[in-house]
Parts: C-alpha cells; structure tokens; sequence
C-alpha cells in the first residue's frame, strides 16, 4: 500500500473526534489552527469554544476590542499571534465582506497567516492540493525516510516540501493532510513513539537504523539572553498595584504587576537600595519574597521572575511608574501576561 493511503487507512480508524474536523468553514478551521499552534489539543479545545462562542463569525471577531480578545487569549502567550488574528479578521471583513477566504493564494496575504497554515485551512475546507508541513509531518518524514537534512534550514525546507507535495493525495489533500499530521502527534510523537505498533515500522529509515530519537534535525537558534524581573504585591484594602506595558518590550498592553528589572539576580537586601526600588517605594519598605525566582521561556529570552510582597511605612505616591491601583476583584477582567496569569492564580490573589 502506498505510504499516503497507509496513512488515511490509520486515520481513519485512529483520529481523534475533534470539532473542528466537523465543518469545511474556514474561519473555524482558522481559529483551532492558530490556537493549536500554541498549545497542545487538550489545553486549546476550551480556548477554541471560547472564541468561537463570543466570536461566532469573522465579523464579530473584528468587531471585539484589543483587550478583549487579549483576555480570551490569555495563558496561550505569544500574544502577537492574537494581535494578527484580530488584524487578519479585520482585512477579511474589508477585503471580503466578512467571508473568510479559503484558497491558498489569498489566505497567505493575512497577517499572521503563514505558508502552513494557509494550506491547511485551503485543503481542510475546500480541498486544495497544498502540501501541509507542520512539525508533525516534518517528524514523520525525516524518520521514515531518514532524512538528516536540518528542517529549519534552506535546503531543507525545500527539501522536505518536494517530498511532502509528491506524496500528496491529489484526489484527497485536506483528508491526507489530516492524517499525517495526526499520525505525528499521536503515533510518531517526538518523545517515546510507539514504533513495535506502527504500520510504517517496516520501511522506517530511523527504526531501522536506531536514529528515531535523532531525527528530525535542527539548527539551535541564536543564544537566549536573561532578563531578571523583580515584581511586586502591593495591597492596599481590596485593591493591589498593577502597571500596563507599554510598546517597544514584551507583552505590549498588558496588565502585570509593579516591576523593576535588574541586571542580574539579587536579593532582597540588594533589592532595598535599588535606586528604583527607592524611587518608587523610599527607603522605609519591608521586602518579602513569597517565590522566586521562577523561569519563564519567551523566543529568545529567559525570564527570571520572583515575586516580592512590599510592606510601606506610608503611603505610595510616585506617578511616574504610571502604576494604579486596581480593585482584586476586577483582576481577571484584566488581560496579563501567563507568568503574571500563573502567579495570582497559584497564590489566590485573583
């Protein structure tokens, strides 16, 4: 059998029963794409009903506000992501008349919408003949064929997109498609295959010559800086400070807590005499650290972060920080970055 009907065979008896699998709409299947490319299916299946129940239409989504669509979104980071699907949903009901595209060549002008994610929307809800190359299927290629050639790189790309565009089913592109990317992420996962029951295991290039575990292969990216952030619990009656970020920096218009970053990781004592620590809170202010410090992982950035409960001899007044005050209570109508998300839940704050 053909390694794209082996493929379909397996599906076809093994796929999940997911919603979006259900419809050819095209907004549909843009929304769990998008979602599902920043979390695995069971931490995006409460997202995914979440935005489709407040945004049941492509026109409803463009008509929401920023922060909204920040706070459906929040937990999922990168919230860049959110930022281009509010804008792609605004070029669409600009562009045209609310109807979300389905064809390759105008899905891949949204912002946002990459090669991938335009072909799978394209052959998932109207069948197009464009190959899919997720790491899903770059996994199940590079191993059964023993493909050593490094997926992020040029040649490789090429590569790998030859080969994915051939072994396309042309009657059957959205269905095969399917398939192979659920055969990677549920048979040929990237850690601990079930290679003894896999129907491909005889002609396997990786199984047969022991390189499961190395394929596929990829460059390391640039090094990763550390940032070190220093936040702080500042209560006041039912109230807590909070500050909105600003543009030029992660997390652009997020609500998180009072911080000052420093060059490096120092403790409370050092913290103290922080010059901004001063500026902002004087020298008369008990430091607590409740944790910390814990790792938060962005592209290209480790975060740092501990979180410190400040005691005041007085009052805070600086208004330079453009920190305020917000009732506790109102919290969670506040769109936070996941690291600040996480920290108030654990801790009961919110």
């Amino acid at each position: 059998m053909a390694f794209s009907a082996e493929i379909i065979a397996w599906y076809n008896t093994h796929k999940r029963d997911l919603p979006w699998r259900h419809t050819a709409d095209p907004y549909v299947i843009w929304l769990s794409e998008v979602i599902l490319q920043q979390t695995r299916v069971a931490q995006g299946l409460p997202y995914f009903h979440r935005f489709l129940s407040h945004y049941p239409t492509v026109a409803a989504f463009a008509d929401a506000p920023e922060e909204e669509i920040l706070l459906h979104w929040q937990g999922l980071g990168y919230y860049s992501r959110a930022r281009n699907m509010h804008h792609a949903a605004k070029a669409v009901v600009a562009a045209y008349g609310g109807v979300f595209p389905n064809r390759y060549s105008d899905l891949v002008k949204l912002k946002g919408i990459g090669e991938y994610t335009a072909a799978a929307i394209a052959s998932f809800s109207a069948n197009e003949a464009k190959a899919v190359l997720d790491g899903n299927v770059f996994r199940v290629l590079a191993r059964y064929f023993g493909i050593d050639e490094p997926i992020n790189a040029s040649k490789g790309k090429k590569l790998f997109l030859t080969l994915a565009n051939d072994l396309l089913d042309p009657t059957h592109p959205g269905l095969y498609n399917q398939a192979i990317m659920e055969f990677g992420a549920i048979q040929c996962k990237p850690s601990g295959p079930d290679c003894g029951g896999c129907i491909l295991r005889f002609d396997c290039r990786a199984l047969a010559e022991k390189r499961v575990n190395q394929l596929p292969v990829k460059i390391k990216g640039k090094t990763s800086r550390n940032r070190y952030f220093n936040y702080f619990v500042v209560m006041k009656d039912d109230q807590i400070l909070v500050n909105k970020r600003e543009k030029g920096d992660i997390w652009e218009n997020l609500y998180e807590l009072p911080l000052v970053e420093t060059p490096q990781q120092v403790n409370l004592l050092e913290l103290a005499t922080d010059a901004k620590v001063v500026e902002a809170f004087g020298t008369r202010v008990d430091l607590r650290l409740i944790t910390g410090p814990v790792k938060h992982v962005l592209s290209h950035q480790n975060l740092f972060a501990q979180f410190i409960a400040v005691d005041m001899h007085g009052q805070f007044v600086d208004k330079k920080k453009k920190w305020n005050y917000v009732f506790i209570k109102d919290l969670g109508t506040l769109a936070k970055p996941k690291l600040i998300y996480s920290f108030l839940k654990n801790y009961s704050i919110e």
